[in-house]
């Protein structure tokens, strides 16, 4: 019994116990066009590398998602960016992925001549634009794709729902440190897709980690983020306000929420050291929307019983501050 390979080189045969190894690489064509490339393993591999390549014109951004029975998750090694007078190019590699899981890049144009993709179109559209150099504008792609599209866990998965694990500090201080700056590197993308002007926050398991790290960056833009460890809240305020709230987890929608003016946190360094700091009015609705992230809980939990949410399109505040 033997097998037996054979290309335009001709044939290669393999006998019992003879080994070898097929590396294989292939092109994606404009026939198959589109805003992303996706990958599943389906057998065991020792490498899995892809790469795209740009008109430098077009100010590609690009992105990757890894998808596994257990989450959703940022891809785990970076993206390598390189530029020349004509092209931009992205490399993305990974050694021995896991079986089953899909690896899937993304890209957007910022450049004012690049074309865009209307979400349902047909493909021969694309292809027939691109062959003649005709460009179209479309509508933007939902609020909720665009952020699963740079890794954000969406309602529905069950990583959202359960309390996040506290780290050991300061044994665990390197695994916290890179909670997070996985956590900055994801809101630095964020802010390139909306205009967070009530300001912005991540949870840790918005990013497929349950563990207790948390970001939020304050309304002022110059501002910088303010990371939480191990945060609990320990005192509140009597007065409250209701506010609309949305979350990058569940972004189609916006709610009213209740929450106290002003909460007392305490939270860890990365050298163990406990503080309390105190937060309020908009910093104290961003902080504790966050720790409800690190319980297990989503904003709607807290709207009453009677309330709606309203869809992002009919939603009027976009853009402008909560006002105190």
């Amino acid at each position: 019994m033997w097998l037996l390979f054979a290309n335009e080189h001709g044939r290669f045969p393999l006998y019992p116990g003879e080994r070898t190894v097929i590396a294989y690489a292939y092109t994606v064509g404009e026939e198959k066009w589109g805003q992303w490339f996706q990958r599943a393993v389906r057998l065991p591999t020792r490498n899995l590398t892809v790469r795209l390549d740009f008109p430098v014109e077009f100010e590609p951004q690009v992105w990757g998602v890894e998808t596994s029975l257990a989450a959703e998750v940022p891809v785990r090694s970076p993206l390598e960016r390189h530029d020349d007078a004509r092209r931009t190019t992205f490399e993305w590699s990974t050694d021995a992925p896991l079986l089953g899981a899909r690896y899937r890049l993304e890209w957007r144009f910022r450049g004012p001549g690049a074309p865009r993709y209307e979400e349902n179109a047909p493909l021969e559209q694309y292809c027939d634009e691109l062959r003649n150099g005709h460009l179209f504008g479309v509508p933007e792609q939902r609020a909720s794709v665009r952020m699963r599209g740079i890794g954000i866990v969406q309602r529905g998965s069950d990583l959202l729902r359960q309390r996040a694990r506290h780290f050991q500090l300061p044994r665990e201080e390197a695994p916290a440190r890179d909670a997070a700056i996985g956590l900055l590197s994801t809101l630095d993308r964020l802010e390139s897709l909306h205009d967070f002007s009530k300001g912005v926050g991540l949870a840790a398991p918005q990013i497929g980690l349950s563990v207790a790290a948390a970001v939020v960056r304050p309304p002022e833009q110059a501002a910088d983020p303010v990371v939480l460890l191990n945060p609990r809240v320990v005192g509140e305020s009597r007065d409250t306000d209701r506010q609309y709230e949305g979350c990058l987890s569940f972004f189609d929608y916006r709610g009213v929420v209740e929450r106290p003016l002003r909460i007392e946190v305490e939270h860890a360094r990365f050298d163990g050291t406990r503080i309390i700091t105190s937060f309020e009015d908009a910093m104290a609705r961003l902080v504790s929307h966050e720790i409800d992230h690190l319980e297990g809980g989503l904003y709607v939990d807290r709207m009453a019983a009677d309330a709606t949410l309203v869809p992002v399109g009919e939603y009027h505040q976009t853009g402008q501050p909560w006002s105190y």
